[in-house]
């Protein structure tokens, strides 16, 4: 049974075009909307906008990096409980246990396949069979 992604709405902040475009081509072909931002700040003015139902955020990021942008979505009323994915190059433990102290959902390392930007989604948004 395929998963139904229709009109999810799925938010990628990377300060890298490559990652932007490969993760936004993957879950747009799964009939997610994509709204990409290149940096925290970015996103923060987006995020009110568009209220994405998950966000997949880059840890390595000028001026607001991963973490501050997590903790600052988790921090608001109206979004504390939207997924928050941390996307890093980097598969340490540290960067693990400081993505879950500022209250991300999960952890992916890049690149990352397709079956795991949906699988994550899959996890932690309400997928509609």
């Amino acid at each position: 049974m395929e998963d139904n992604f229709d009109g999810m709405k799925v938010m990628v902040i990377d300060d890298s075009k490559t990652i932007r475009r490969t993760a936004e081509t993957l879950l747009q072909k799964a009939g997610c909307t994509v709204i990409t931002a290149t940096d925290g700040f970015d996103a923060l003015a987006k995020i009110a906008d568009s209220n994405p139902d998950i966000i997949f955020v880059d840890i390595m990021m000028p001026r607001l990096d991963g973490y501050q942008t997590c903790a600052l979505i988790k921090n608001n009323s109206a979004f504390k409980s939207t997924p928050v994915i941390m996307l890093s190059s980097k598969d340490g433990l540290f960067d693990k246990a400081k993505g879950r102290i500022v209250g991300s959902d999960e952890y992916l390392t890049k690149p990352f396949s397709k079956e795991e930007l949906l699988g994550a989604i899959r996890q932690h948004v309400h997928v509609k069979a």
